[in-house]
This record gives structure tokens, C-alpha cells and sequence, in this order.
């Protein structure tokens, strides 16, 4: 159970000289690395160097970290526009890896690693697993997708420092997932939380909890609340970990909450924030939620500037209960594109799955979002799973549970809502990133 797994706990620190560095020793760290990764992209990277030179900055001008603000932004977009390789800060020969974002159509989101980058990034997550409460003796079942996708591979590099076995089971077939997380005796699950949540009911269906040795789930690449975590904790009788990254950056292990969950502890030493007001680009005081930017302090192959994750999130950089002094960010409220507007009422999936959840067992932790315009008119339909016996009570019960949802969404969201209740399984599950909004305004 969840309490025996806490009570046992032992805290863990990988690297306690970078991890417990005083911010003034961090502070000196980033200002050398961050001097060090301006002048070689300055002169390395085209794209940077007519960035800075329309700004008037110099490589000499960033004295520290204090400067950084001086330096240019870097999007998403000016990735694709220097798609596949126009950003190296290295020859070509020296790239070992490529890895590229999940998504479907245009040009890939693509990131280059020389092999210091990917050594790099299995310290960081390594750090991420020793912060689980996992160390060499874990075996680690991954059902994140392998191939240009950071996740799958990510946590195996991770594994591979850590020194722990790493099942590789990739996404999809959930039958066979199951089957080897019995079979192989894994303690560790690490997959997408609405991943987790679908293999938590699918084991409880199955009857194969109390046969299974996991004691830790390492989840991310989409937002989640923590009313999802206490939902898979309490079926799976684990203790839940939500672990951060991106492919442009370096994939996941650019940060992790530790086992007080009182925010995702950033590699600051390779990554350095800032939480910016998307709208002023002014920089946000502390506990206050703007959007996230990084810069990495070390990448050979691809270094970035001041990218723009879109990610809302604040940051907080008191000291640890657990000892760490790294600078924590709070668990994402969204990002800013999937944000939706309706009715001039700013909304976000997450805000529809801490409602539903707040409301027990009635409803299920599964939802679909549906933006529609009629007459001028921005609706919002949210289709609801219901557990199956409520389907035979009467019409006007059903009528009253879509009501009570109603009224619970409006509440959160500060938007009448139309809710269609449906029956468990109804709406898709995901393998990767779940889909959780469809905004038919557009087409």
C-alpha cells in the first residue's frame, strides 16, 4: 500500500554537491556556462548570430546570468523554419542522435545530441529516478512511446546511468503490458498519467494488483492534477511522480517533483528558467504564473536561448523539505496554446479534470471537450463517462447527475457548459498524449 511505501521511504540524493548548491554557487555556475553557450552559438549558429546582432548584443555583453535578459527569444517555430539541421553549434559528423516531437502533421519539431548531450541527459534523469525512491536494484517497465519521441527512450538512458534494469515495452496493447509487469516483477511504472490511470482500471478489472511488486510512478508529458494522482496512488497503491521535459530541450529529466510534491525540482545546472509574463515578457516574482522559458547551459549539438516552451507554471526557489536547493516549479496549469478561449472566459482542459474529480466516484477522471460555434455563439460540450449501473436508474436521475455536473463545471470554469453523459470506455483512451480537447471553431 501507498502508506507502507511512504513509511519505508528513504530519501535519496544523486548528485548532493549540484543538487544542495547554495544559490550564489549555482548562480556562478550558470553565469560561466551561460558566457560559455552565447559565444558558441554566437559564432557557431547563423541563426543566432543575426538574432544578436539585430540587438545589438555581443558575446562580450553577457557578463552572467543576471544578462541574460538581454539575449533573443527562440520559438518553435524558428526550429521548423531551420528544420532539420540549420541550428547546430557542431559538424554534423558529431551528431549521434536526432529526436523529433509526437506530432502529426507540418514539419518536425527535431532536436540534435552529440553523445556529452546524451550522457548529459541520463544524469538528469537518473536524478529524476533517485529522486522516486528508485535506484539499481528497480526494475523500470516503460510504456512511453520509443522512436523520435523523448519519452520512451529518456527514461531508458536514465535507467542505464542509474544502473537499473529498464523493461522496454514502448505504448500500446495494454494486455501484454500487463502480462510483463507481472511477469518481469516491476517496481516501477513511467508512462503518461491518462496512460497510468487506463493501466490502473485495466489491472483492477484483471484482478492483478495485489500481484504485482510497483512501488512508483514516474509520469508526465501532458498536464495532470492532483486529484488524477490520488486517483492511480489509490488504485495501483503507489507512490506517483510527475517528471518534466521537452524534445527541444533535452526530453524528460529537466525536472521532477520529489516525494514531498511541493514542485518540480529543475536541473538547474543544465537548464536554466525564467516564468515570464507571456504578455509583457516581463520577468514574474515568485508563486506567480507566467509562462516557462529555458536556456540550456551545456547542450553541444542544438544549445537554445531563451526558448519558449508555452508551458504556465510559477516558480519557487526556497529550500526543499528534502534538502534540495534547486529552484521548483508548480505542477502546470496548461500551456498557452491550449488554452481556449469561450465566451471571453480563458479555460483549460485541467481546470474540467479537477472539477470532475472533486466530485467522487459519480463520474470518471475521463472527459472530451468540445468548442463549437452556432449563431455567433461559442459552446463548450463536455462529454462525461458514467459508471454503467447509472444508465438503468430513471431519467430524471440521469437528469440530475448532468445538472450537478453542470453546475460543478460552471463553478470552475465561470462558463455555462453543456454536458452529455456516456457510458465507461465510451471516449478514447490514449497510448501517448491524451486528446482531451476537439475545437470544431475553426473548421
Amino acid at each position: 500500500m501507498a502508506a507502507v511505501v511512504l513509511e519505508n521511504w528513504v530519501e535519496r540524493i544523486r548528485n548532493p554537491e549540484i543538487e544542495c548548491m547554495s544559490r550564489d554557487e549555482m548562480a556562478a555556475l550558470q553565469s560561466k556556462r551561460l558566457a560559455n553557450v552565447v559565444n558558441r552559438v554566437y559564432h557557431n549558429v547563423d541563426f543566432y548570430h543575426k538574432k544578436m546582432k539585430a540587438l545589438g548584443v555581443e558575446p562580450g555583453d553577457i557578463k552572467g546570468i543576471e544578462d541574460i535578459d538581454k539575449l533573443p527569444f527562440t520559438t518553435k517555430e524558428d526550429l521548423r523554419d531551420n528544420y532539420p539541421f540549420g541550428l547546430l553549434a557542431i559538424p554534423r559528423k558529431d551528431v549521434v542522435r536526432v529526436q523529433g516531437t509526437s506530432g502529426t502533421t507540418g514539419k518536425l519539431t527535431l532536436a540534435s545530441y552529440s553523445q556529452k548531450d546524451v550522457d548529459v541527459w541520463g544524469e538528469c534523469v537518473a536524478r529524476c529516478l533517485t529522486m522516486a525512491g528508485l535506484n539499481e536494484e528497480d526494475i523500470i517497465h516503460i510504456c512511453y512511446g520509443y522512436g523520435l519521441f523523448t519519452g520512451g527512450i529518456g527514461l531508458d538512458f536514465g535507467a542505464r546511468a542509474l544502473g537499473a534494469t529498464a523493461i522496454p515495452m514502448s505504448a500500446g496493447n495494454t494486455a501484454r503490458q500487463m502480462m510483463c509487469m507481472e511477469d518481469f516483477g516491476a517496481t516501477a511504472i513511467a508512462c503518461t498519467p491518462s496512460y497510468a490511470l487506463h493501466l490502473a482500471e485495466s489491472l483492477q478489472e484483471a484482478g492483478l494488483i495485489e500481484q504485482l511488486h510497483i512501488k512508483t510512478g514516474i509520469h508526465g508529458a501532458e498536464p495532470w492534477t492532483e486529484e488524477m494522482r490520488r486517483k492511480i496512488e489509490s488504485i495501483l497503491h503507489i507512490n506517483c511522480f510527475d517528471i518534466y521535459g521537452l524534445c527541444e530541450i533535452t526530453g524528460p529529466g529537466v525536472a521532477q517533483d520529489c516525494i514531498h510534491h511541493a514542485g518540480l525540482h529543475i536541473n538547474a545546472d543544465y537548464f536554466y528558467p525564467e516564468i515570464l509574463n507571456p504578455a509583457t515578457n516581463k520577468m514574474c516574482a515568485d508563486k506567480e504564473t507566467g509562462e516557462l522559458v529555458f536556456t540550456t547551459l551545456a547542450k553541444e549539438a542544438m544549445p537554445l536561448l531563451r526558448y519558449r516552451t508555452k508551458d504556465l507554471t510559477s516558480i519557487d526557489h526556497s529550500t526543499c523539505r528534502c534538502g534540495r536547493t534547486t529552484p521548483r516549479i508548480s505542477q502546470f496549469t496548461g500551456r498557452t496554446d491550449d488554452m481556449k478561449v469561450i465566451r471571453g472566459v480563458n479555460v483549460f482542459p485541467t481546470q474540467v479534470e479537477t472539477a470532475l474529480l472533486s466530485m467522487g466516484g459519480a463520474v470518471a477522471p475521463h472527459y472530451l471537450m468540445i468548442v463549437e460555434r452556432k449563431d455567433n455563439m461559442d459552446i463548450l460540450t463536455v462529454m462525461v463517462e458514467v459508471d454503467e449501473s447509472l444508465f438503468s436508474d430513471e431519467i430524471r436521475k440521469l437528469d440530475a447527475l448532468k445538472n450537478k455536473i453542470g453546475a460543478v463545471l460552471k463553478q470552475a470554469l465561470g462558463v455555462s457548459v453543456r454536458v452529455k453523459l456516456v457510458e465507461p470506455k465510451t471516449i478514447q483512451r490514449s497510448e501517448g498524449k491524451a486528446v482531451r480537447v476537439i475545437d470544431k471553431r475553426g473548421l
